[in-house]
């Protein structure tokens, strides 16, 4: 980090027609609205400089977000409430700003230290029940692996390491509404779509996975886990 360089991290949501964006037009967006907000942001050096900033893991599109980040860091110490006034006012209302605060200039990445997700899932679809889709899932769960093929390549999720809470029912609907809290990191990230999916494929139901929104990006630090604001 430059000197006269200050990190602010701000915590946004992804909804409605926005859910369809991809991480990058999600990225030129905030960095549009950073502009628009006249907030004095840094710039990286070399032959092409841009807004420094840095956003916290993708979100796949069509998933909503509660509680997504993303870190701009400013010339300028603007105090934070009046940051996210500004940002509030330049931002679509379908990635609105939650909160803003300055974080330590030396910290590990979004990216790099957040490493779990919580979701909310909704499943509906005939005769898909609460109590079939726990049943679905201890089967699941239980085989301890499972295989997912992407791109044409065979990822296999250890669930013991991937699961590091129980998911559970929230909502008994309909839909169904199940809390699924997933790791992610660089040997990749289990989808709970994808996991509910695979359950509902052992169960005589017609079930689908309805809508998932990523209610919350947690940093694990000796078994405790913490909001990045």
């Amino acid at each position: 980090m430059a000197a006269g360089e200050f990190r602010l991290r701000v915590c946004y949501a992804k909804a409605g027609r926005a859910r369809f964006l991809s991480h990058l037009e999600v990225m030129r967006a905030l960095e549009r609205s950073a502009r628009r907000a006249a907030l004095p942001y840094a710039v990286t050096k070399g032959f092409s400089p841009r807004m420094k900033a840095a956003f916290g893991p993708a979100l796949p599109v069509g998933t909503a977000g509660e509680r997504e980040y993303f870190d701009v860091w400013l010339t300028q110490p603007v105090p934070a409430p009046e940051a996210l006034e500004r940002l509030g006012s330049a931002t679509p209302p379908d990635l609105r700003v939650a909160e803003a605060r300055y974080v330590h200039e030396k910290g590990p990445s979004l990216t790099a230290a957040a490493t779990v997700a919580r979701y909310e899932v909704a499943v509906g679809g005939e005769g898909v029940t609460a109590e079939l889709i726990e049943k679905a899932l201890v089967t699941v769960v239980g085989e301890g692996r499972l295989e997912v093929e992407h791109k044409g390549k065979i990822k296999v999720f250890d669930l013991a390491r991937s699961l590091p809470e129980e998911a559970r029912v929230r909502s008994c609907g309909p839909p169904v509404i199940l809390e699924v809290t997933t790791r992610m990191g660089q040997e990749g990230s289990l989808r709970p779509d994808v996991l509910l999916t695979e359950a509902l494929s052992r169960v005589p139901c017609d079930g689908a996975v309805v809508s998932v929104t990523r209610t919350d990006i947690l940093i694990e630090e000796e078994g405790v886990l913490r909001r990045p604001l």
